[in-house]
């Protein structure tokens, strides 16, 4: 896990990503909001991908994955 710093960018709030996670100038994203406060799920989207069909029962289990393997994650992400 990465710990970056939101700021302003225009009237825009605006979060950096890292290269080593492997996106890149002009890559499309999904951007969904997880159920808990603060959370928010990236995914890269190839091509003209509907991403409408990501349930919040979908984003509530990947949001209490990440809750209870949050270190394990932490720590395979940082390998």
């Amino acid at each position: 896990m990465q710990i970056q710093t939101v700021f302003k960018a225009g009237n825009s709030d605006v979060v950096s990503l890292p290269k080593d996670l492997g996106f890149k100038f002009g890559d499309k994203v999904a951007v969904n909001k997880g159920l808990s406060n603060g959370t928010a799920f990236i995914s890269k989207v190839d091509g003209d991908v509907d991403v409408s069909s990501i349930t919040p029962e979908f984003i509530n289990i990947l949001d209490g994955i990440n809750k209870r393997y949050s270190k394990a994650l932490s720590e395979l992400a940082s390998k």
